[in-house]
């Protein structure tokens, strides 16, 4: 059996070539097992339909890999985001603790 020919763009049409603007519907497939990082990956898929000829086809709008040190996100159009642990940590806020005994003793 013949591999298919992979798009890149989902948002063209197989068939006719007329460009849609959006999916009618996206879900989330979440993968059951991490990769060699630690990291799970969110395929998140869009059903389609062709405004000009009615065809209907499934694409993967974007992938994203959520865990370990770092957070990708790959787009349709083969753009990729990355957040290491570096740029996490300037996002931390400072921790504030505070004792029951502390606050009891004020009262």
């Amino acid at each position: 059996m013949p591999k298919k020919i992979r798009q890149q763009n989902p948002n063209v049409c197989p068939r006719c070539g007329a460009i849609v603007p959006s999916p009618k519907k996206t879900w989330q497939l979440v993968a059951p097992m991490p990769d060699s990082d630690g990291r799970i990956t969110i395929t998140v898929m869009g059903a389609y339909e062709c405004p000009s000829c009615n065809y209907k086809w499934r694409a993967v709008v974007s992938k994203m890999k959520v865990g370990g040190e770092s957070i990708e996100i790959e787009g349709a159009k083969g753009k990729e985001f990355k957040l290491t642990s570096e740029e996490k940590e300037s996002r931390r806020h400072t921790v504030i603790e505070l004792d029951i005994k502390d606050i009891l003793e004020e009262e």
